[in-house]
């Protein structure tokens, strides 16, 4: 069966002065699935997201995007896509309903009236149907954003950190909407600091940093690359150090220290280490040992191992959705 790609770039590359934000970016991502792109801050991510809704235009490279090249016809690929940037691109003195009315007449949306109260009923907007949009919540104005940029019906949507600063109940809202859409056929793209959120939501994820997708996967696929949390409590704070260096040798990796707790740990490079071979190890350096354990990675754990964790040079990247309308 073959697959295709609802977004499909090759070696693009973006340069902002001296600084490479993107130095030859690599992304598939198939029809009807959600993708999450991750990363350090500063990595690329939403440089990313600008270049392929053509809010920039690439260095090098090329893509396409719903079918179509993303330079020589960007108005084609305008036309298919839908974007929620990490800031609200609703007019504030507008009510909800007025807003969602002016994006459709904007996008020459047949009968927008009854588009706007489709998607407010959708998206649980009574509230905000007749209220100002700058009087409104973070949760309802998030959602207004995003029933905003559906008033198309995209074929790929962009959404770059949809949930940033949001409480639980709001962001678990804007996670069933994403999961709806994903149901409809829609493809989305989905920028997130929130790893959790990628966990739950994406089909696969692209791990960029430094400006390349350096590992592409399934959530599973991408903890299978590296072993298991391995944590030590100590019954003695003063064994602190000999925890570490036992953990630093049996997993490769600079283990995080908890004096408060009293606990040591770090993510294994050796899939094969064990419970049992961790406390004999333990055992034999004179640790005297509180509680042991050994648990599955997570997203957070492939995401510290896996990228610089943060360190990229390319610092323009953070303040690149401001530009990002629906």
């Amino acid at each position: 069966m073959t697959t295709t790609y609802a977004v499909l770039s090759e070696g693009l590359e973006k340069r902002f002065g001296t600084v490479r934000a993107l130095r030859g970016l690599d992304l598939a991502v198939a029809e009807g699935t959600v993708c999450g792109l991750l990363g350090p801050n500063g990595a690329g991510k939403t440089t990313a997201v600008r270049l392929l809704t053509t809010l920039l235009r690439p260095d090098a490279g090329s893509a396409r995007v719903a079918g179509h090249d993303l330079v020589r016809e960007a108005a084609a690929v305008r036309r298919r896509i839908g974007v929620t940037g990490q800031y609200a691109s609703v007019d504030g003195d507008l009510t909800g309903r007025q807003n969602l009315r002016l994006f459709a007449r904007l996008h020459r949306v047949r009968d927008a009236a009854a588009r706007a109260d489709e998607l407010l009923d959708r998206f649980g907007l009574a509230d905000a149907a007749d209220r100002p949009a700058s009087t409104l919540s973070g949760g309802l104005r998030r959602r207004l954003d995003l029933a905003a940029s559906l008033v198309r019906r995209p074929d790929v949507l962009f959404l770059d950190e949809p949930t940033t600063g949001l409480d639980p109940a709001s962001r678990n809202r804007i996670w069933e909407a994403v999961r709806a859409l994903k149901a409809e056929g829609t493809t989305v793209l989905l920028t997130t600091q929130y790893l959790e959120e990628a966990d739950r939501l994406a089909d696969d994820i692209a791990l960029v940093d430094r400006g390349r997708v350096a590992h592409t996967g399934s959530p599973a696929e991408l903890k299978a690359l590296v072993g298991a949390y391995a944590e030590a409590v100590v019954a003695d704070a003063a064994a602190l150090g000999r925890a570490a260096a036992v953990l630093d040798r049996l997993t490769g990796a600079e283990p995080a220290l908890d004096h408060e707790r009293r606990t040591v740990g770090a993510v294994s490079t050796d899939p094969t280490l064990t419970l049992p071979r961790l406390v004999r190890e333990l055992d034999a350096a004179g640790v005297p040992l509180a509680d042991a354990r050994l648990r599955p990675p997570t997203l957070d754990d492939v995401f510290l191992r896996l990228t610089d964790g943060g360190d990229s040079d390319n610092s323009n990247d953070s303040d690149d959705g401001k530009e990002l309308v629906a």
